[in-house]
């Protein structure tokens, strides 16, 4: 009879500031492109450690990218705060291995075993970004989740964001306390419909 060992820790779900930080990309296929892209929108200062660049990824675009054409070594994660290795399996060891060293997480693309950080599906609306993972194990679920939620979600979610925003000042003047803000927001968001619903009505009169 076995025993099943501990249950896994869950993953702890976070969001990173990377604007003006340096996020190290190793590999620079297809797949690579598609998260470089990503951390580039994001703001990040990126560099690109590989033998060779793909068309694919110079399809995104290289201006201000510091490129190193060559295989990657432990020194390429000097000065990094984020690590993205899209690279074949003994390569994203190797990175993994050598970013532990230093306390920095890696998303090893679709490589479970190296990875220690783990890029979610996004969907954005304005402000609002909502994520889903499966902590790496079934990446096309988590894009099949987003994809039906998308249909689910309101396009102005964003303006459900900046009414939330334009509120908040107003509660901590007031003193609300935390667990009375969400009826509050749900009233104030029930208004902007309202107003708007008064708006088309009157549009509609002659």
């Amino acid at each position: 009879m076995s025993v099943a060992g501990p249950a896994p820790a869950p993953l702890y779900p976070v969001f990173l500031k990377l604007g003006g930080r340096r996020v190290l990309v190793v590999g620079a296929g297809p797949v690579a492109a598609q998260k470089y892209a990503a951390i580039r929108e994001a703001g990040a200062v990126v560099r690109v450690v590989a033998p060779e660049i793909s068309e694919a990824f110079r399809a995104v675009g290289l201006d201000g990218a510091e490129l190193r054409l060559r295989p990657f070594e432990p020194a390429d994660l000097d000065g990094v705060y984020y690590v993205v290795a899209a690279a074949p399996p003994e390569v994203n060891r190797s990175v993994t291995d050598a970013a532990e060293a230093r306390c920095l997480f890696v998303n090893a693309v679709d490589d479970l075993a190296s990875a220690t950080a783990f890029a979610a599906a996004l969907m954005r609306r304005g402000e609002a970004t909502i994520a889903f993972s499966t902590g790496g194990a079934a990446p096309a679920l988590a894009g099949l989740l987003r994809e039906g939620l998308e249909a689910l979600v309101p396009d102005d979610l964003g303006a459900w964001v900046q009414e939330a925003k334009r509120q908040r000042p107003v509660w901590r003047q007031e003193g609300l306390p935390l667990d009375q803000r969400r009826p509050r927001l749900l009233q104030a968001l029930n208004a902007l419909y309202e107003a708007r619903a008064a708006a088309a009505a009157d549009e509609d009169t002659p």
